[in-house]
């Protein structure tokens, strides 16, 4: 089941992500070979009467694209010159290239709005539910109720953002917690982590419980999840950033034998955590995508963003060669954070 629902959760996010660039082509007039779910060879495949596409499932479930004339390197001669992506105006282009990830963005945003909804909308704040017996968080004064407002004098709003305070500050530092109490008086607490080895893995705990209360009602829906997008969107653009500056390394990535092994553990949750993790990852595949890298459609809106400051199309066999390279470094990336994962296990 877990294998079944790692499919289903991939494809899923794959398969919004790429319709948006089909619909949006299909719109401009731009030719489209093929509309793939999954990668490697084709396990099935079909092509409507009167459409160029071949719509087709592939072996391996990792990701998939929608191939549109002007990406090829080599120029299909066969193809007319008005259904290729370069005679296409700017706009359309933009449109076609962003609407991944928007699209992506849309689907997280019903989904976390579903969970709001049908099973009430958890507390972000980071409230303190209780403090752990023989913990330094305890030991220092911090208790149940408390609001954490600041980490080393830098402001949080949610808990997800005081568990990134703790993945990005050397471990076992002493941390400075801004915390207002329940008669609403602010204090500070200067706590040192209290370190553990379990089976030989070394952890730094506070004793910090967040609380767990669950909030009714669709404004609380509505309020969730414009909160928690924004959140998990703000925790991805702090992630590259440390990873970019040092301060997190490729040990905090995930590739697909770590997302499967999430998705065991959420599947056995239930369902709301699988539609969780479905909008967790349709916002990490929308955020990642929209990185100015080659073969991101980042990488193709910088460099629209290039012609249009330079006034000019940028020759579209350099621009195919350059996301080729790319792609090549994407796919080695992939494989040394797979060894990683398998390692972990």
């Amino acid at each position: 089941m877990s294998l079944i629902y790692f499919v289903l959760i991939l494809g899923v996010t794959v398969f919004v992500h790429e319709l948006g660039h089909f619909l949006f082509a299909k719109r401009a007039g731009i030719y489209v070979y093929e509309f793939a779910i999954g990668m490697g060879p084709k396990l099935y495949s079909y092509k409507r009467k009167n459409d160029e596409t071949v719509y087709s499932i592939r072996l391996i479930p990792l990701g998939g694209f929608v191939q549109m004339a002007g990406e090829e390197i080599n120029e299909n001669k066969d193809v007319p010159e008005d259904r290729r992506m370069q005679s296409k105006t700017w706009f359309q282009r933009f449109s076609t290239i962003i609407a991944g990830c928007f699209f992506n963005f849309i689907l997280a945003f019903i989904l976390l709005f579903v969970i709001g909804l049908f099973y009430g909308a958890p507390e972000l704040k980071p409230y303190l539910k209780d403090t752990l017996d023989n913990y330094p968080a305890q030991e220092a004064g911090m208790e149940k109720g408390d609001l954490i407002l600041s980490v080393n004098g830098q402001y949080v709003s949610t808990y997800d953002d005081v568990m990134m305070k703790f993945e990005i500050v050397p471990k076992g530092s002493t941390l400075t917690f801004e915390v207002r109490k329940d008669n609403g008086d602010i204090e500070f607490y200067q706590v040192a982590p209290k370190k553990e080895v379990v089976d030989k893995e070394t952890t730094y705990k506070f004793g910090i419980v967040f609380t767990d209360k669950v909030n009714y009602g669709l404004g609380e829906a509505v309020k969730f999840t414009v909160v928690k997008f924004a959140s998990i969107f703000k925790t991805m653009y702090s992630v590259v950033g440390n990873l970019i500056t040092g301060k997190l390394g490729t040990e905090n990535l995930a590739g697909p034998v770590g997302i499967y092994s999430m998705v065991a553990e959420e599947a056995a949750a239930g369902i709301k955590n699988i539609i969780y993790l479905i909008a967790f990852l349709s916002i990490n595949i929308g955020f990642i995508n929209l990185l100015p890298f080659p073969a991101f459609d980042g990488g193709r809106l910088l460099i629209l963003l290039i012609e249009k400051i330079k006034g000019s199309q940028v020759n579209p066999k350099i621009e195919n060669i350059i996301h080729a390279i790319g792609f090549a470094i994407l796919l080695l990336l992939m494989i040394l954070i797979t060894i990683q994962d398998i390692s972990r296990l």
